[in-house]
């Protein structure tokens, strides 16, 4: 626990907290506001006073108190507090509880993604925002009224169970992509990634596909994380610098976790429909299985793209697969399918539309034109290891 900051322990353990007291008391924002102040405790006391031996029951301990005293200070809530007076050693992990409370259909769709994110995740507003492609204020007044939903609704903290369970299944993966998302390439900040964010993701993944064995996106969800965080190690360098795919060293690569996602990905794509987690998943496996950047079945590639353009209206898959048309068809074809991402509201702002752009630009020989590019998509990042990657791309040329 001495080699480990008290910042990333306070992260892991927000959400299993949050859930404990939500579960216990049924007050998701007055919860969240009480395991707001016992992480200010922490923050406070731990460095002088020295770790607690156990830091999520001192969290969960001082988390009750100010619930306590929340509802000791409102008088039309005292028979609420002594009904509250229950065991609360967890029957379940908490925090896969609370992801699948937050999902649930008394919210519409992105506000659960969009609370969940919030509350299990531990995502800023503002991640949240950029996640979506929306204004960080629009995205704080949808988190706020999916609390009040939540409130308004009575939903019990329980793990759903048959066909409720189903259905916001959809959801749950949903909120786990983003977050790994978020993990492993921080939309803003110092460092290029999170890994106690998408080691959380990971970790309830791997519980959401115990709960759903037969569930072949759960399965192709938790084998695209795998293969995506088994390069991880090598995409940056000594300074922290970002190292992109194609000049990785492939050999410092997590074998076990390649193994491990082929095998689940291998076993869930002939089982019936396929989702787009799996042919997401199929990609990385095509990746991760060349052992040199020069063998990559670009072909194969490009064919999965437009199987998952054709079930998406995401617009980073259309920007993907012009990536994969570029390396199969050359520089120029890539261009042409970027224009029609040109007039996208959601792409406007985004940084990896100018990148991409500057990157195929640079392939097709028109330097000038790709400078401006990466000069552009760095001033649209709040990433520091992008940035500076794409000004040195831009320096270079």
């Amino acid at each position: 626990m001495k080699d480990t900051s008290i910042e990333q322990v306070l992260r892991e353990l927000t959400p299993q907290v949050l859930g404990s007291v939500v579960r216990r008391y049924r007050d998701f924002a007055a919860a969240e506001d009480a395991v707001q102040e016992a992480l200010l405790a922490a923050a406070t006391q731990w460095p002088c006073e020295g770790w607690p031996e156990n830091p999520r029951a001192w969290l969960t301990q001082v988390a009750f108190r100010r619930m306590a005293d929340h509802i000791r200070s409102e008088s039309a809530r005292r028979k609420r507090e002594s009904e509250a007076a229950i065991d609360a050693t967890p029957q379940e992990d908490d925090a896969l509880t609370l992801l699948f409370l937050c999902c649930h259909p008394a919210l519409t769709p992105s506000s659960a993604i969009a609370l969940t994110l919030r509350a299990v995740g531990g995502l800023t507003t503002a991640e949240i925002a950029q996640a979506f492609l929306v204004p960080e204020a629009t995205m704080a007044q949808r988190i706020s009224r999916a609390k009040q939903s939540i409130k308004d609704s009575g939903i019990p903290f329980q793990m759903p169970d048959g066909e409720k369970r189903e259905q916001r299944l959809r959801s749950v993966l949903h909120v786990l992509y983003l977050m790994f998302n978020e993990g492993y390439t921080s939309s803003g900040g110092a460092a290029l990634y999170r890994n106690d964010l998408s080691r959380e993701a990971i970790r309830l993944a791997r519980m959401v596909h115990a709960l759903q064995p037969k569930h072949t996106e759960a399965a192709g969800l938790l084998a695209l994380m795998l293969l995506t965080d088994a390069r991880q190690t090598a995409r940056t360098g000594a300074e922290g610098e970002l190292i992109p795919l194609g000049e990785q060293d492939r050999s410092s690569w997590d074998k076990e976790k390649i193994a491990e996602g082929v095998a689940l990905i291998s076993a869930a794509l002939p089982k019936g429909a396929v989702g787009p987690y799996q042919l997401q998943a199929a990609i990385a496996a095509v990746h991760d299985e060349a052992a040199r950047a020069e063998e990559t079945d670009w072909p194969q590639i490009l064919a999965l793209y437009e199987l998952l353009k054709r079930m998406s209206g995401n617009p980073m898959v259309a920007l993907n697969h012009a990536v994969a048309a570029a390396m199969v068809h050359g520089a120029g074809r890539g261009l042409e399918l970027l224009g029609a991402l040109q007039s996208d509201a959601r792409m406007k702002n985004h940084y990896r539309l100018d990148a991409v752009r500057g990157h195929l630009l640079e392939l097709a020989g028109e330097t000038e034109e790709a400078v401006r590019c990466y000069r552009a998509a760095a001033g649209k990042t709040g990433s520091l290891p992008e940035r500076e990657y794409l000004l040195m791309k831009a320096a270079r040329l």
